[in-house]
């Protein structure tokens, strides 16, 4: 997509941010950034997931709006 010129967000929680970067290098898309939120997601409660979907979708405007 990114090729098409349409911004992409990539979304991780803290604990994989590593293996984002490492998959963003062997892609050769070194200006991709993730939209990095708090780990983990599986034991949350359901308005905890709504946090972090928000943080998330913060995130993800940023990226598409290039700040």
């Amino acid at each position: 997509m990114e090729a098409l010129g349409r911004p992409i967000a990539v979304v991780v929680t803290t604990e994989f941010l590593h293996e984002a970067e490492v998959q963003r290098a062997a892609l050769g898309m070194p200006d991709l950034v993730p939209v990095v939120i708090e780990h983990p997601l599986s034991t949350l409660s359901e308005p905890e997931i709504d946090a972090r979907a928000g943080q998330a979708a913060a995130g993800a405007a940023g990226v598409w709006l290039g700040r």
